[in-house]
């Protein structure tokens, strides 16, 4: 969440930033600005009244019980007890109100960044040309029908809709993929976790998911529990409430999990298949780094998430997101977007963005600097790298050969045992 000390010191300027992806009315700066100074009034007087109390019990302590003076403070000390007692009410009442509308507020987003929804997002990289065909290419699906890849029929009797089942040469090809990432992470030095699919709400406010975005989660019934929508949520609490030394930083993690969202989104008829599902595999990047270091975090997790698909051949294009494009943690996110031949379109594959303090204040996730005592709040950092859903629809149509055959990329072909899928 946003330090409230940022909004009550330089309010124009935050609502100036926040302008960028939200409405003015929807802020309640000024509301928040009250209550804060509410806050620190009636804390002070809290604070004062306890001090007395303390007063008092040494006196009581001192002088001889059943005197009129003993019954006296007595007395008094009863009510200065129901005043104190009615100003801690008081006092939570006002940080309750306090909190519930600065952990709606969105992050504040960096001043390069557009303002506006998507239609302001920003292309900032091309790679690569599109695939050129020469004869009349298929989807993905038919592709997958025909080589016995993917299997949307049983997958809707076992799931519903918007869910996936791969098969043969299709299941290996996927896993050939997370093989592939998993190597390339480890090279760089970043260090394998596995994480619960499962996590408790406290995992999901930390992260922002909770609670403005409750019903977007498959919940554990009768349990305060969901399944992860992105092993984002997982990672971001590995260090909750805690105190990390600067010295051990930045810390760089990736984790393979399935990714589970009742949100499928809105989508066009011609989106079918991988496109938009409600359960997908993805390895997720992560940093944990100082204030001073996580804007060369996010340049490496986006080079590294570019890298990935560079390597597989095929075209992509980086795109810097506009404020109101951007996740509500995110300062700033550039999404790495595949192109697929059949709906002559660009899709996310990865999206990377850097989310500053935001989580770390939600989580109580700090640093001790080396040179001072005073701790900090970490910086975090996320992206995809990769999923894999909508880059398999890229990958299997960009490699779709006349004969309805479909080569394998050079980086996953010792994974995978060939150079190319056939008819069977």
């Amino acid at each position: 969440m946003i330090d409230v000390k940022r909004i009550v010191d330089n309010k124009q300027e935050i609502q100036d930033a926040l302008s960028k992806r939200m409405d003015v009315k929807d802020m309640h700066l000024d509301e928040i600005i009250s209550l804060y100074n509410d806050k620190k009034q009636i804390q002070s007087e809290y604070e004062e009244k306890r001090r007395e109390q303390r007063s008092f019990n040494d006196k009581v302590a001192t002088i001889q019980k059943e005197t009129d003076e003993f019954k006296k403070l007595v007395k008094d000390l009863k009510e200065l007890s129901l005043e104190t007692k009615r100003l801690e009410e008081e006092l939570n009442k006002v940080e309750s109100k306090l909190t519930d509308l600065i952990e709606v507020l969105p992050n504040i987003p960096d001043k390069d960044v557009p303002a506006g929804g998507k239609e302001s997002n920003v292309v900032v990289k091309e790679v690569g040309e599109k695939p050129l065909f020469d004869f009349e290419i298929k989807d993905h699906v038919q592709l997958g029908k025909e080589l016995n890849l993917f299997d949307f029929t049983r997958a809707s009797k076992l799931s519903g809709n918007n869910f996936s089942l791969y098969t043969g040469m299709g299941a290996r090809l996927e896993w050939a993929l997370l093989n592939y990432f998993v190597d390339e992470h480890i090279k760089d030095g970043y260090e394998m976790v596995l994480t619960p699919h499962i996590v408790n709400e406290q995992s999901g406010y930390a992260t922002g998911q909770l609670p403005k975005f409750k019903d977007d989660v498959y919940w554990i019934k009768d349990e305060k529990k969901f399944l992860i929508p992105t092993s984002e949520t997982s990672l971001t609490n590995l260090f909750r409430d805690e105190i990390l030394d600067e010295k051990d930083l930045p810390k760089k993690y990736f984790s393979y999990t399935p990714c589970y969202r009742r949100e499928a989104g809105s989508y066009r008829a011609n989106e079918r298949g991988l496109i938009r599902v409600h359960q997908f595999n993805k390895v997720e990047m992560y940093q944990f780094t100082t204030k001073e270091t996580s804007d060369r975090g996010l340049d490496e997790l986006v080079k590294k998430a570019e890298q990935l698909v560079e390597k597989l051949g095929l075209h992509f294009r980086t795109t810097k997101l506009a404020a109101g494009d951007c996740s509500a943690g995110a300062t700033k996110t550039y999404d790495i977007e595949a192109w697929i031949p059949s709906l002559e379109q660009y899709y996310e594959v990865s999206s990377a963005s850097n989310v500053k303090d935001y989580q770390a204040r939600r989580g109580n996730m700090r640093y001790k600097p080396t040179d001072g005592e005073k701790t900090e709040y970490l910086h975090t950092l996320n992206a995809s790298g990769l999923a894999t859903s909508r880059l398999m629809v890229s990958l299997v149509e960009t490699y779709q050969q006349r004969d309805g055959s479909i080569l394998i990329p050079e980086v996953l072909q010792r994974y995978i045992g060939t150079d190319k899928i056939v008819k069977e």
